[in-house]
Formats: structure tokens, sequence, C-alpha cells
């Protein structure tokens, strides 16, 4: 976990470049409160979307922009990612403040935003052995805070009532990404995976729900308060819809048996002795949240999320093979397929 964080951790040497006069110019007529001069680091890590860290003498920001070039449809939406964040201001989910949105490419290349630097702490290590162990569960509390509060959303209210397609949340994802599976014959069969493909179509369960879901949740996609339990924004909502509310809780929720290799997560690890709930406790408080006397059907939730991001890895899985894998970190994640393949088909036997 410390090479994870030591990796995607800090800014420095701009990668991917652009006209940084253009951009002070830009900032000033759009920005409030903006005055340079502008010093233009870019943060280290994978994100799909390059990051900048922007510094004046009196403030600093966060540029996320597209990466430039040709790009396929609907990938690296950032002003998408603005918009999600700009219409969850005003409501309990913690978010950085946009400050300016820019459709105009011509300016630095590709479409951008700034918000404000959210100065804070990142936990790579989902069991947050960072914190004393007797702060640990009020850690865990704040996730579950905010994700109910993500989940409370009223989707029409915030003006977010077309941000994605309503219903068959389970069905649609169920189709893409083994359809994904299936066409990628170079990345090759499981019979793990082959088993999902054919039971997780007949198995969804009957409740149909629709609210903001953020896509991938997790304690490294948060800013944490620098010395108390609170989140003070949330990160990354690239993979941001609308879809269904127990697809994203229990995507977040597969950290109590994710191996802390794949993703953050506790590997299966008892969490009582690390200070930690347990994962029926967690559940239990995300359901008082949100009004629910239970989930039924949990084990459902994993294997569908454990199939799904098995799929994605087959794809990354799939690029290397090809040699079209831009990431230097893929070969290595492809390498968790089988693994996260049985993860989803234990999941599936529970349910059986």
């Amino acid at each position: 976990m410390a090479d994870l964080a030591a990796a995607n951790s800090g800014a420095g040497k701009v990668r991917v470049a652009f006209d940084e006069a253009v951009l002070g110019a830009w900032m000033a007529g759009h920005v409030e409160g903006f005055a340079g001069p502008l010093k233009v680091e870019q943060f280290n890590g994978g994100q799909s979307n390059p990051t900048y860290k922007l510094t004046t003498p009196g403030q600093r920001y966060v540029l996320r922009r597209k990466p430039p070039g040709p790009l396929l449809k609907g990938a690296h939406d950032v002003l998408r990612e603005a918009r999600v964040q700009q219409a969850l201001a005003a409501t309990y989910v913690p978010t950085a403040r946009i400050y300016a949105v820019c459709e105009d490419e011509s300016v630095i290349g590709s479409a951008f935003y700034v918000m404000d630097m959210v100065e804070g702490r990142i936990f790579w290590d989902a069991a947050f052995t960072e914190v004393p162990k007797a702060e640990r569960a009020a850690y865990f509390d704040a996730m579950n805070k905010v994700i109910a509060a993500l989940h409370s959303v009223d989707v029409e209210a915030v003006g977010l009532g077309d941000y994605g397609r309503p219903g068959n949340y389970f069905a649609r994802q169920i189709g893409r990404w083994s359809k994904q599976y299936l066409e990628d014959e170079l990345a090759g069969r499981l019979p793990d995976m082959d088993a999902l493909v054919e039971w997780l179509p007949t198995a969804i369960p009957e409740s149909d729900e629709t609210t903001v879901v953020h896509g991938d949740f997790r304690c490294d996609n948060m800013i944490f308060h620098p010395t108390e339990p609170r989140v003070l924004a949330v990160l990354d909502w690239e993979l941001s819809t609308l879809g269904h509310p127990l697809a994203d809780f229990s995507y977040h929720a597969m950290m109590y048996r994710m191996p802390g290799d794949i993703v953050a997560g506790l590997g299966g690890a008892d969490p009582v002795p690390l200070g930690l709930p347990t994962e029926a406790e967690y559940i239990a408080a995300y359901c008082v949240r949100t009004g629910r006397k239970s989930i039924a059907n949990w084990d459902y939730y994993l294997a569908f999320n454990f199939f799904r991001l098995a799929a994605i890895m087959h794809g990354i899985k799939g690029r290397v093979l090809r040699g079209t894998a831009s990431n230097a970190q893929a070969r290595e994640r492809a390498k968790s397929l089988p693994r996260l393949a049985g993860l989803a088909r234990d999941a599936m036997e529970k349910c059986r």
C-alpha cells in the first residue's frame, strides 16, 4: 500500500503540456478572485483524465482536462464530472467547489474545468491503519454517511434527471460487460466468467431503483479532513451516472472481501481486531440512513460487482496481448482477473 500511495501522491513535471500563459489569461477572466503568477504541475498517478495542480500566491486549484487527441465517444467526459459536482454542491454530499468550466478546446487543447484544491488526507489502505485503532470505525462511518447521502439526493430537484438512463440498470450493465467479455477472444475464456454470464441475467432482483451513483466509491477517492474522521470531498466522478443505489453501495462494500493488492480492500480479514465495523454492521448503518429494513440478495450484488470488475480486467488483458495498453501497470492489473472471477463465482454460489 505504501508503494501505491507513493506512486499516486504529489505533483511534479507536466507530462501533458499546454500554453500556461494562455491558461492564466483565461483564468483571469473566468475564475473569481484569480491573481497570478501561475505555477503549473501535473499530479502523479494514473488518472485517465490528466490532472494538474495550479498554484498562485494566494490560492491553489486543481484542473481536470480531457486527454488531447481523438477519443472514444463519451470517454473522458470531464464536463460531465463538473456538472455532477456542481449539482451536488447544495446537498449533503461533499464535493470540491467548481470555479469554472471551459468547453473551448483552443485554450489548452481540450475541454477542462478548474476546482478548489481541497487540503486533507487520502487513504490508500482500506483498514485505515494510519489512524489510531480507536478512531477507525469513525472513518468507516464517515464514508457510510456520504454514500447514503448521495443515494438520497432527489435527482430531479438538483437538475440531474437526465444524467443517465433510469431503470434496468443491472440488465444493461450485465449485457454490456458480458458482450465485451465474449467478443474479446484473444483474452480467452474462464469457466467462472462463463458461469456468471449465464447466471447473472436470470437472477436480477425484482426491486428497481434509480439514484445518482458514483461508480467508483472507494476510500482512496475521498479527501478526509486533516485530523478528523470527516469526508471533505468525493473525487473522480468519471463513472457517475443514474443507476441502482445497491449496485453502487455493494461496489463500495466489496472492500470487505477485496484483496488489498487489487483495489483498496480488507481481503476478507476479520475487521473486528482492526477496530472496524463488520460487513453486517456496515450494511445495517447504510440501511438506517437510507430508510431500508435490510438488503435482500446481498451476495447477488457482490457477484455482479466482482464480475464487472473482472470483465474490466479481462478487457485490460486483451489490450495487453494486442499491445495497445497505454498504462505500464496494465499487465500486473490483468493478473488479478482469475481471482476476481473466483470471488464473483463464490458470491454466486452463496445465492444458490
